[in-house]
């Protein structure tokens, strides 16, 4: 029953009444459906925020519950979530700076917009793990002061916060200008020297693995050096020093930062790790001669990375669409393909250009007519869900070339009801076809039928609308708990039947 309950609290076609007696009833899952509503009104969420507390927080960061409807000290989590979003009361934040739940402090301290008064309270913490997460999100003049904070672990959120100054995030990540930090969170809880046993098996044990101290803080200043290192804000000319550094941790970072000099990318690009290189790949940065290099690396997620590379030649793509696995999607130089450019791509006499430029879904029609007679199956099956197809040219499609572009033409908006009703029936069969079918707006209830027989498909043509209300009902009472809520959320469930569900409870 709790899935049916949580499917109607989902269900587009619930009256407001029922609404309200499923408000009355509410458990947490219940209440996050509820939540979810978009005919929700004001005094609903109040009333479901009175009835599941745990609501309210979802409502306040949905809009649904305002500064006026929550009092901090019943419902501090929702309170919280109205000042993350700029739109609590100053008092508020004041109180729960205060808070004994440490978590509560830590979430406050990412809030925008804190009082300056608050923030001083937060800065001073008890808990070191408060003051890092406020020198995470606080605004450049704290910043700057926290990054001399005698723990380091305080120094790793400043590290990371891209409001920190830059000449600050460049003596963080040399040490120089500031003074020796005094704790980590290492020595704060163990005799020193000391290192973290990757396979802990205390169950209290908060330390990261791996974690170290020898009196030097290592691990938590290797980690404020790789945070500064991944902070757009740090000075270009402070992190290039670390192109050739022994760390794996801090070489890479680089590889995917936007400002480094053309000299900098030249050694990442021979970097023996291959991720280094798959990020440095997908740099736009990079240039043509940079790009031609990656081309013919060893690794095929560095190729499969360096398709994604919004400036990469045509030529060059061409040929890491034959030997990388690039995925059945629109790769970025591809979308910015001039008439031009696309033109040519869908013109060559490689298979592997014109499946490129079939994925774009704005094709000139004459272009997107050539392809769809293209004698490549996986040119076809790129091209398939593009907007426009007639039903004549779909049918050709699976004609053509059968299985191997069934589940994508049965994905293309305008594919018709007839035809969807045959790519279910279609021998020999192809899995995805049920559930591309199953949720396609155009299916017909004699072809959700056949999808209720795949397993996979069966909670998803529960809930298409266009299944025969008798249909839906007898789903009710499905042996698995998906397809029932599917079916109690489906707006083609009778009223009477709606009614009757609601009551029960």
């Amino acid at each position: 029953m709790h899935h049916i309950l949580c499917g109607l609290a989902a269900n587009p076609a619930l009256s407001s009444e029922l609404v309200d007696h499923l408000i009355s009833i509410a458990d947490h899952d219940i209440a996050m459906d509820l939540a979810c509503r978009s005919d929700l009104s004001h005094v609903q969420a109040v009333a479901l925020a009175e009835r599941v507390d745990g609501s309210a927080v979802q409502l306040a960061y949905e809009g649904r519950l305002t500064a006026a409807d929550i009092e901090p000290s019943v419902r501090p989590d929702a309170a919280l979530a109205l000042l993350d979003q700029g739109a609590g009361r100053p008092e508020w934040a004041r109180l729960l700076a205060a808070d004994p739940v440490r978590e509560r402090r830590e979430k406050l301290a990412a809030c925008p917009g804190l009082p300056s008064d608050v923030v001083d309270t937060l800065a001073t913490d008890p808990d070191v793990r408060v003051v890092a997460e406020l020198a995470l999100w606080t605004s450049p003049d704290v910043a700057a002061r926290l990054a001399a904070h005698p723990h380091a672990e305080v120094r790793r959120g400043v590290a990371g916060n891209e409001a920190t100054p830059p000449a600050v995030l460049a003596a963080l990540l040399t040490g120089e200008g500031l003074p020796a930090a005094r704790r980590c969170l290492v020595c704060d809880r163990e005799e020193t020297p000391f290192v973290h046993d990757r396979q802990c098996p205390r169950l209290d044990c908060e330390l990261p693995p791996g974690a170290s101290c020898d009196g030097s803080h290592e691990s938590t200043v290797h980690d404020i050096r790789e945070a500064a290192l991944r902070n757009p804000a740090t000075p270009v000319e402070a992190v290039v020093g670390f192109v050739d550094h022994p760390s794996m941790l801090l070489r890479w970072p680089l590889a995917a930062r936007r400002d480094l000099p053309r000299q900098a990318c030249v050694r990442l690009a021979v970097d023996p790790v291959p991720g280094v290189r798959a990020d440095l790949a997908e740099n736009p940065v990079i240039d043509d001669a940079l790009i031609r290099t990656l081309a013919g690396d060893r690794d095929p997620d560095v190729r499969r990375r360096l398709a994604h590379h919004p400036r990469v030649p045509l030529d060059v793509l061409t040929q890491l669409a034959r030997t990388a696995k690039i995925g059945n999607t629109l790769l970025p130089r591809v979308a910015t393909a001039s008439p031009a450019e696309v033109e040519e791509l869908a013109k060559s006499p490689d298979p592997a250009a014109r499946m490129l430029v079939a994925h774009l879904r704005n094709l000139p029609p004459e272009i997107r007519d050539r392809l769809a007679d293209d004698p490549d199956a996986k040119v076809v099956k790129a091209l398939a869900p593009h907007p426009g197809l007639t039903e004549a040219q779909l049918r050709a499609m699976v004609d053509r070339h059968g299985v191997r572009v069934l589940a994508k033409v049965a994905t293309n908006p305008d594919a018709p009801p007839a035809l969807l009703e045959e790519l279910v029936r279609h021998s020999p069969t192809v899995q995805k076809v049920f559930r591309e079918v199953a949720r396609h707006r155009g299916a017909t209830a004699s072809a959700l039928l056949v999808c209720l027989a795949d397993k996979q498909a069966r909670p998803i043509a529960a809930r298409h609308p266009a299944l025969p209300p008798p249909v839906v009902v007898e789903l009710l009472a499905d042996a698995d708990g998906q397809v029932r809520e599917a079916a109690a959320a489906n707006p083609s469930l009778p009223p009477a039947v709606i009614s009757d569900l609601v009551h029960q409870r």
